[in-house]
């Protein structure tokens, strides 16, 4: 038996320093979000039995779970780096239609005119009044991302051929997005869509720092920034990692030492067999 309780210390420890590599090799991906295996006793007893003669059976994987704290940022300057100082993740759109968030605001405009991600998924955003801004329909916790539109930015005024070039792009800290062209007009392009969830856990990892909504995570509530349970934009800069390299460290030598405890535990099991065996021969 205690060859069998050490081998799952072994694959538990294993699960452990494959977790916290992960972890370590993307200290650099913005966005990521580092995960944390959770562990679990085994123990079975027989109902009539007494549970203080027996020894518990080993250890198993309950789960790993992803901690969405906040990542440091890092200034860049690009009018379209975006991060969310806060809760809350940008809600994009891939080429197959299909709908994911992401706290990795490092959007550029692709050859159509459109906001687009690393990926090439669209930053999608809610309808505003070009002229004042305001919300053509205000999001409430029934909206669905079937409501969102992309984010196209026009190089000329209203998209009208040899009319004013665009100057710049700004982002406020709502995530209402603007346009000013070379005649000093000022046009209001949306506001960005942010999406928060009941339960961050159950979100599926799709990789490159975006997840899609569950059951286990219930739809997304989609919403403005800077309001309610939203975080504020911060323009020109980019949310890093939140992955603390010398805790990750701590974990790797933590995770190691479980490991070669476990490997020596199978080692004076193994002796103590081969005794016995001589012993009976």
């Amino acid at each position: 038996m205690s060859f069998y309780i050490s081998l799952s210390g072994l694959k538990a420890a294993q699960t452990d320093l494959s977790t916290t590599s992960n972890n370590v090799a993307n200290v650099g991906s913005n966005g990521f979000k580092r995960s944390q295996a959770h562990f679990g006793d085994i123990f079975a007893a027989a109902p009539m039995q007494t549970t203080t003669q027996v020894s518990g059976q080993g250890v198993r994987v309950l789960g790993i779970s992803q901690q969405f704290t906040q990542g440091t940022l890092e200034q860049t300057s690009k009018s379209l780096d975006l991060a969310i100082t806060g809760d809350g993740f940008f809600t994009v759109k891939g080429a197959d239609g299909t709908v994911s968030y992401t706290r990795n605001g490092s959007f550029a405009v692709d050859d159509d005119r459109y906001a687009v991600d690393a990926t090439g998924a669209r930053i999608q955003i809610f309808a505003v009044n070009p002229s004042t801004g305001a919300l053509v329909t205000p999001p409430t916790n029934a909206t669905t991302p079937a409501a969102l539109t992309d984010l196209v930015i026009p190089t000329t005024l209203n998209g009208v051929a040899n009319g004013p070039q665009l100057n710049s792009v700004g982002v406020s800290k709502e995530g209402l997005v603007s346009a000013i062209y070379a005649d000093g007009s000022t046009v209001y392009l949306g506001q960005v869509a942010m999406a928060s969830f009941n339960s961050l856990e159950g979100l599926r990892q799709q990789g490159n720092a975006h997840w899609t909504s569950t059951v286990a995570s219930g739809e997304p509530i989609l919403g403005t920034a800077n309001q309610g349970m939203y975080g504020a934009l911060e323009t020109g800069m980019l949310e890093r990692s939140n992955v603390d390299i010398t805790e990750e460290l701590v974990s790797l030598i933590s995770a190691q030492r479980n490991f070669q405890a476990n490997a020596k535990a199978i080692e004076a099991a193994n002796t103590l067999s081969t005794t016995i065996v001589n012993m009976r021969s």
